[in-house]
């Protein structure tokens, strides 16, 4: 199993970047898959899970969309109206059959700034 993340970058507040996670060893379409954020200091935080069904924390509702291609074995996060706070390292993870996250991706880098 390998989660491999890209898209993350420098961008100015308000703008919009499209987070990739692919997957390989198994299929996306056959688990909840879920992003996480870790800021600098801080701990994990959780941002979005989807299939079928798609859950947000609040501080990102309305501006993040979680979503996957199942052809292409890839998780995406589009994410719009970027703010400074947004500024964090994601990562993609699966969810196992219990629930929790199992397989982790490295992460990449988003930075929100002027």
């Amino acid at each position: 199993v390998q989660l491999v993340e890209s898209g993350g970058g420098l961008v100015q507040p308000g703008g919009s970047l499209r987070l990739s996670c692919a997957a390989s060893g198994f299929a996306v379409s056959s688990y909840y898959m879920s992003w996480v954020r870790q800021a600098p200091g801080k701990g994990l935080e959780w941002v979005s899970d989807g299939r079928g069904s798609k859950y947000y924390t609040d501080s990102v509702k309305g501006r993040f969309t979680i979503d996957t291609d199942d052809a292409k074995n890839i998780l995406y996060l589009q994410m719009n109206s970027l703010k400074p706070e947004d500024t964090t390292r994601y990562y993609c993870a699966r969810r196992g059959p219990t629930g929790t996250m199992d397989y982790w991706g490295e992460g990449t880098l988003v930075t929100v700034s002027s």
